[in-house]
């Protein structure tokens, strides 16, 4: 064997002899690669902390649940809602539903009952993701606040069916939950119904967890 043929056989018989080196030189190629898309590390790890975020919704078996745990069973609803949700675009569904409280990551969740007392929400709640978005390159960073933008903005069809499905999980985690004693199952009678009372399959939706939300409320008086 001579000339390229020959330097082939060489290198694949050295990396023969050490596997591990085979590895190394792939992971160095797709370090240095141009075209290896960028790694977002830190948004990732900052982004866990979603899952210690606490929200005023208790589970089952009584502990608080997470925000990470709300947006997770947003997105199965949605995946299982896929056929009723006709024309929409599921994946656009999807990623409104995983980037919508992302921000919460920062400040925290501020429950739907105590909003009023806090105007500044929605910026506050914008600020945090663009600071979590700030190692991203300039084209990830626009599409994940303009995902955002969307949502809070209820700019789309897409956006207004995952409003309704966040109330709707919200309210359906509250007819679950081991919740504090004096619970306000009144509150939640009203909560989001601009958004629930937009289509049919949200109005049944609605109509089935309110039954168990006035169950909840007649069993504390």
């Amino acid at each position: 064997m001579r000339g390229p043929v020959a330097a082939r056989w060489l290198v694949w018989q050295a990396f023969a002899r050490r596997p591990t080196a085979w590895a190394s030189f792939t992971c160095s190629r797709l370090v240095h690669d141009p075209r290896t898309p960028q790694w977002p590390s830190r948004l990732l790890r900052e982004a866990e902390k979603l899952k210690d975020v606490l929200r005023s919704a208790h589970t089952s078996s009584g502990r608080q649940e997470s925000t990470a745990e709300h947006s997770w069973r947003l997105c199965l609803m949605a995946l299982l809602f896929e056929d009723q949700l006709g024309e929409l675009d599921l994946l656009r569904v999807l990623k409104l539903c995983i980037v919508h409280d992302l921000g919460e990551a920062i400040h925290g969740d501020i429950p739907a009952v105590a909003q009023a007392a806090h105007p500044d929400k929605s910026q506050q709640e914008r600020d945090d993701l663009q600071y979590l978005a700030r190692a991203l390159d300039a084209p990830a960073r626009q599409r994940l606040l303009e995902l955002w933008d969307e949502y809070e903005g209820a700019a789309s069809a897409e956006a207004r069916a995952v409003k309704a499905l966040d109330k709707l999980e919200t309210l359906l985690q509250h007819t679950q939950g081991q919740n504090p004693a004096d619970f306000d199952y009144g509150f939640n009678l009203d909560y989001g119904r601009r958004y629930t009372d937009a289509s049919p399959l949200f109005q049944a939706l609605r109509q089935q967890i309110d039954a168990d939300t006035r169950r909840r409320l007649d069993a504390q008086d």
